[in-house]
């Protein structure tokens, strides 16, 4: 029994010197890696992988530097100068998303060697903000005596109204429609880039929602007079062109714009006495004739922007209102395919 006891005791000696041995080898092996402490406040939130820096404002001449829009090619040949909105230029004139503006294929209908077809068309802009936002004082740079200059606009002049006035209807909805709700975070209030109904000189101060500046707004027909009195101090040519109009069928046909910003600007042409190209009537009428099933696939979103084939529709569409023109001012600056196409016949 000895033995055992003392084989006993040898056994509590040698566990009581491993004992320090064991806790510092516990100290000493790493520690499996443990999660981040977490902060007091919470971290601001990564940007969504879409999200892009904000860019910084642009000059309007850096803007359409940015937009791809150019002077003349030939500075000593006539030029034909197109202003308006995204139904003449969308974006930055490539087709993106397979949308066009008239503006494009227009180019092929003039002979290059007789005439300059230059596009200075910005989308989003109406008869108000082209001119507010700076661009037409930059278009009036490179318009000389001899040229002409196309102005067609109405597509985003509504959404302003004097005070107790009945609101003009949405120039994009169906009759009786209710309009979309707007998206989240889109600011309320008049839309600032519009102008005011009608052809009077009525004026009314609207603050812009985006810039919280407040500007004076003037009349759809006022704009229009003051586009017209700008060329001709330049000594060229302007010519009116009613809004081309939207897929909108009501009962059959393609709604026309006579009440609001077609009647508008052949009103203003009429007591201006200059020519006026009514793409309204004439876009719609082939659109009548085609039928819905054919004027679907013109279209690359439900009802304003054309694809390829609806901007060569259109653009066909101003030439032959272009050549309707009394005295025929275009005849000797049109390419073969735009002598092919024949005036239009009210």
């Amino acid at each position: 029994m000895k033995p055992a006891a003392s084989h006993s005791a040898l056994l509590a000696a040698v566990f009581t010197c491993l004992l320090p041995l064991l806790g510092f080898a516990a100290q000493s092996t790493p520690p499996a890696p443990a999660s981040p402490p977490t902060p007091s406040v919470a971290p601001a939130p990564a940007p969504a992988a879409s999200q892009t820096p904000r860019r910084p404002q642009l000059s309007p001449r850096e803007q359409e530097t940015d937009l791809g829009l150019t002077g003349p090619a030939n500075p000593n040949l006539p030029s034909i100068i197109l202003v308006g909105d995204s139904t003449v230029r969308n974006g930055h004139g490539k087709g993106s998303d397979g949308l066009w503006g008239w503006g494009a294929p227009i180019a092929d209908l003039f002979d290059p060697t007789k005439v300059n077809v230059v596009n200075r068309a910005i989308g989003g802009l109406s008869s108000h903000s082209y001119i507010s936002a700076g661009h037409w004082d930059l278009a009036l740079e490179i318009i000389k005596p001899g040229d002409f200059v196309l102005i067609q606009f109405g597509h985003n002049d509504g959404g302003v109204n004097l005070p107790g006035a009945a609101p003009i209807p949405d120039q994009g909805l169906p009759p009786g429609a209710t309009p979309p709700t707007p998206r989240a975070g889109m600011p309320r209030g008049p839309n600032a880039r519009g102008s005011l109904p009608g052809t009077g000189d009525e004026t009314l101060e609207v603050e812009n929602q985006f810039t919280h500046k407040t500007e004076l707004v003037h009349t759809f027909g006022w704009y229009l007079r003051k586009y017209i009195a700008d060329v001709r101090a330049k000594g060229a040519t302007p010519i009116l062109c009613s809004l081309v109009p939207r897929k909108i069928w009501v009962d059959g046909h393609i709604r026309r714009n006579t009440e609001t910003y077609r009647g508008w600007t052949q009103s203003v042409a009429e007591e201006e006495h200059v020519p006026f190209v009514d793409l309204n009537e004439i876009i719609a009428r082939r659109y009548d004739a085609l039928g819905e099933a054919a004027v679907d696939p013109l279209f690359g979103d439900p009802h304003t922007h054309t694809t390829w084939a609806g901007a060569v529709l259109n653009a066909e569409a101003v030439v032959a209102g272009l050549r309707a023109l009394p005295g025929h001012p275009f005849d000797k600056y049109l390419s073969d395919k735009g002598r092919a196409i024949p005036p239009y016949k009210a």
